[in-house]
């Protein structure tokens, strides 16, 4: 049950005096919630400001610099309304100081307001940004205008919140103020040491000064009001992950200790000897294994470093064993490759590999799930339909899940939930900094694989202007002709009014239309809109050679692989994040061929397009690339977060707050040490926060245990 004390914050904003079903839907979009019903004071009592106006600049009306805010103390001379019937020309009120005249220009004006906000011969204070038209002076609509006698009553420095379209800034400010009023007196739930070890002010406090800032420091990440919301929501969020982790750990795993006859047979038939970053990850895999605890390790490696044989090492040991194991792919087309390519490595051990998938039906997957509940299928692969109620195991062991981060922790646990305890092992080709792993995973056991396997080549990776394209066209022209294999990426699925990008439709036409009628039965077009099949048709059609140019959105982006395709284009690349263009580039450079990647621009390019361009120019590695991409993007960018299931941060930014995330992995792992079930003041305090930061679907887990 939530505590009675935080009642006031779960109030829907629609209850927030002024509110009403349109605001209040469009401050939903505001705060990432699903619909109005689902969005509290809360949401707006932590919404963060993300700049700050300055409104203490009183240069003087003929002083004002063109679009700068600036407050003035000015004397109205007189209004001059519009023509009746013409709505179009806008109501203007002249002012004036010691240094000049300036007109307010106000369009849709009411007069009768007007006249009562600025009553002629009167002195005001007025703030607003200050505009010159033909030499003269003017302000349209101003921000604020207020009496002189209650001048004090103007903020000096005001805090900017990102907007939605039809929410005006003076609105949400009111809603906030709403919201603040309801705040009550919470008990503190961090560690009184470390408050005053870090100069934190109490929460209440804090949430307060993030709304009234008084210079720009106050807005800084590093200001301590902001540390020390940014340092709760991390706790909270440290604290859920300990306690789903501890649920899970509960659960005796079974240890996994075989002979490894099957792991050897496989390794030795393997095209290519493992490497050194393989052989250790593979080590600690099998040592977690061989306990009774359950693992829970994140196995992290780039594009084409290997995960997948690691993971099929730790297989063999379980059906060694006598168990089962299954891989979890977030796509058909990823389960059908793993499919493919775990059965030739397999093969050597004489393991039969079975694959599952939402696309088997009738007698088919009824004969699928009889193997499996049978346990003569051994390695199982599919995609989330391997957690679905139908799916019996005879004994579950080990659950690898691919992509990690397209799996919400839900999908995971009832994943797990389907054996007795089976030991997990998570792999992921974004290379995710360590910052990032601990907020997202929480204190989880990492393996990292840094070295690309033997004979894979660099990638020629070039940047290249839009204005060239022709250029680039008449290259890969050539290229198809001489029987090479590539991909062109465009950013949309097609054509929009109010985008300027190139639709993957339109570039497909256009390419075939260059191309002439020789060679356009060679280009193939895949996009997120397609069915499974067709795009499973169309990838299939291109690896065996039967179209040569793949035109597509990031539905590749990844684990497609085909081997001999050579060149990647990517279009207006700009507008890709970094850790995307280095999975994107990943497609190629898996043969034996030299392989390049055009990335394609359009001038000019920003700051932060320059620097993302920069780095893939100069590196291969995509842990540094990770680390640059959280730098210039921020973790929800780099991860998806919308769309994971992953923890995106409002008050916390990982790339800023690393310090934080450590100690509060330690705090939370203290307190479930001393208070597993938080039911010491303390714990019930710290339940409060779990609640407060939208983490309690965790407090299940207490219940649970």
């Amino acid at each position: 049950m939530r505590p009675l004390e935080l009642d006031p914050l779960f109030r829907t904003v629609e209850s927030l005096p002024g509110i009403g079903p349109r605001l209040a839907k469009l401050l939903s979009k505001l705060a990432g919630r699903e619909s109005a019903e689902d969005t509290r004071a809360l949401d707006l009592v932590l919404l963060p400001p993300h700049g700050l106006i300055d409104r203490s600049f009183n240069p003087g009306i003929a002083h004002a610099p063109e679009g700068v805010v600036v407050t003035l103390e000015v004397r109205v001379d007189r209004h001059q309304p519009a023509p009746k019937g013409n709505r179009r020309i806008p109501y203007r009120v002249y002012v004036h100081d010691d240094t000049g005249e300036m007109a307010l220009t106000f369009f849709h004006a009411q007069p009768a307001w007007l006249e009562k906000q600025l009553p002629v011969g009167e002195m005001v204070m007025i703030s607003g940004k200050a505009e010159w038209f033909y030499g003269r002076p003017a302000m349209v609509h101003p921000d604020h205008i207020v009496a002189l006698a209650e001048a004090d009553t103007l903020p000096a420095f005001e805090p900017v919140y990102p907007l939605t379209a039809g929410l005006s800034p003076k609105v949400l400010r009111k809603a906030i103020e709403a919201a603040l009023a309801l705040l009550p007196d919470l008990p503190e739930w961090a560690d009184p040491h470390l408050v005053r070890r870090l100069g934190f002010p109490a929460f209440a406090d804090a949430v307060r000064a993030l709304h009234d800032p008084r210079d720009r420091h106050d807005i800084d990440p590093q200001a301590l009001a902001r540390r020390r919301l940014a340092y709760d929501e991390l706790l909270a969020g440290q604290l859920s992950l300990a306690l789903v982790r501890a649920s899970l750990r509960k659960l005796p795993g079974k240890a996994v200790r075989a002979p490894g006859l099957l792991r050897q047979r496989i390794v030795d038939a393997l095209p290519f000897s493992l490497t050194e970053s393989q052989r250790l990850a593979v080590a600690d895999i099998l040592s977690d294994m061989a306990r009774d605890e359950r693992m829970l390790r994140l196995l992290q490696g780039d594009v084409g470093s290997g995960k997948t044989a690691v993971a099929l090492m730790a297989m063999a040991d379980a059906v060694e064993s006598g168990g089962q194991a299954v891989l979890m792919a977030p796509t058909e087309i990823l389960a059908r490759q793993h499919h493919a390519s775990l059965s030739r490595m397999a093969e050597a051990a004489g393991i039969e590999v079975a694959v599952l998938s939402a696309r088997a039906k009738g007698k088919e997957r009824a004969a699928i799930l009889a193997r499996i509940a049978s346990g003569e299928a051994r390695i199982i692969i599919g995609t989330h339909a391997l957690f679905q109620e139908s799916v019996v195991y005879h004994d579950l062991v080990l659950a690898v899940v691919d992509e990690q981060h397209r799996f919400g922790v839900h999908q995971r646990l009832r994943l797990t939930a389907k054996g007795t305890a089976p030991h997990m092992l998570v792999m992921t080709a974004t290379p995710i900094p360590r910052t990032l792993v601990l907020s997202a995973f929480g204190d989880m056991d990492v393996s990292k694989l840094t070295e690309k396997p033997a004979g894979r080549k660099p990638i020629a990776t070039v940047t290249i202007p839009d204005d060239r394209i022709s250029d680039i066209v008449a290259r890969l022209k050539a290229a198809l002709e001489d029987g090479r294999k590539a991909y062109w990426i465009c950013p949309l699925v097609e054509d929009s009014e109010d985008s300027d990008l190139m639709s993957v439709e339109s570039r497909h036409a256009s390419l075939c239309k260059a191309f002439g009628p020789g060679l356009a039965p060679l280009v193939a077009l895949v996009h997120g809109r397609m069915s499974a099949e067709e795009k499973d048709n169309a990838m299939l059609a291109f690896k065996r050679g039967e179209t040569r140019l793949l035109v597509a959105t990031t539905v590749i982006e990844v684990g497609v692989d085909v081997p001999d395709a050579t060149i990647m284009v990517i279009e207006h690349a700009e507008r890709f994040g970094l850790a995307q263009l280095h999975q994107l580039r990943g497609r190629v450079g898996r043969g034996d061929d030299a392989s390049s990647c055009i990335l394609l621009y359009h001038s000019p390019l920003g700051e932060t397009a320059h620097a993302r361009l920069a780095v893939l120019r100069e590196t291969e590695d995509g842990f540094r690339i990770a680390e640059e991409d959280l730098k210039l993007r921020g973790e929800g960018e780099l991860l998806g977060t919308r769309q994971s299931g992953l923890p995106g941060f409002r008050l916390a930014n990982p790339a800023v707050h690393g310090d934080l995330i450590e100690i509060a992995r330690d705090d939370a792992r203290n307190v479930l040490e001393s208070d597993p079930d938080l039911a010491t003041p303390r714990g019930a305090a710290l339940r409060m926060l779990l609640y407060l930061m939208r983490r309690d679907e965790a407090i299940r887990f207490l219940r649970a245990g």
